[in-house]
């Protein structure tokens, strides 16, 4: 699938339907009838980071998707449920991506914490709307929403115990102080990148993004020369 067009990256007013939006949905949906639901989902991802839940409509997602009201219904049950399904695919993403490179075999753990930081430095200076779907709900609805609060803290223990996993295996090889606190440096990790997500919402640059996580990593203590 290509990169989300232009139109659908910019949040607009909840009112606005103009026809370039419209278009813009079109090119992204799949055929109707013989959609792929990875599709379909993929395209309710982009609606709901660009509009976040509230301000999208079931005409949205029909527009997005290509699917008519009944088969929107009978294959995912509704706005709420379409929802829910785009909101697991994103978190989904987020923590294999982190998984994918904090478990590289071929570098060292401190190289494997740059190399995340940095592959979410660029994730977040992109136009793909999967993983931002998971800051979007969390901001908007993680206090008032039991079931996406739930899902947002579980998401929040996965990705600390991937970093404590990385830290721990750094501080057992050296590159960092033996007496570090690898459990509250997790949890800072944890909170800086999802202070990133909302930076890179508010439309920050790579490179303000960058120095964010590379200013981070100077929170991890170093062994003391000897």
């Amino acid at each position: 699938m290509g990169p989300l067009p232009v139109a659908l990256r910019s949040s607009t007013n909840v009112g606005d339907r103009d026809p370039d939006r419209r278009a813009a949905y079109r090119s992204y949906m799949p055929r109707p009838r013989k959609f792929v639901e990875e599709d379909v989902i993929a395209a309710a991802i982009a609606v709901f980071v660009s509009e976040g839940y509230g301000g999208t409509t079931i005409e949205d997602l029909l527009l997005a998707t290509g699917l008519g009201k009944q088969s929107l219904y009978n294959s995912f049950g509704g706005k709420r449920q379409l929802f829910l399904r785009a909101l697991d695919a994103s978190t989904t993403d987020v923590v294999s991506r982190m998984k994918e490179t904090l478990n590289a075999p071929s570098a060292t753990p401190m190289d494997r914490i740059k190399a995340q930081l940095e592959s979410l430095t660029v994730l977040l200076s992109s136009p793909e709307p999967m993983g931002l779907l998971f800051a979007k709900a969390t901001m908007e609805l993680a206090d008032r929403d039991a079931e996406v609060a739930g899902l947002a803290e579980d998401v929040f223990r996965s990705l600390a115990a991937e970093y404590r996993g990385c830290l721990v295996e750094a501080c057992d090889n050296g590159e960092i102080a033996a007496g570090a606190d690898v459990d509250a440096l997790a949890v800072y990790f944890v909170a800086v990148t999802r202070g990133m997500e909302i930076l890179g919402r508010s439309g920050a640059t790579r490179d303000v993004l960058r120095t964010v996580a590379y200013t981070a990593l100077q929170a991890i203590p170093l062994p003391h020369p000897a």
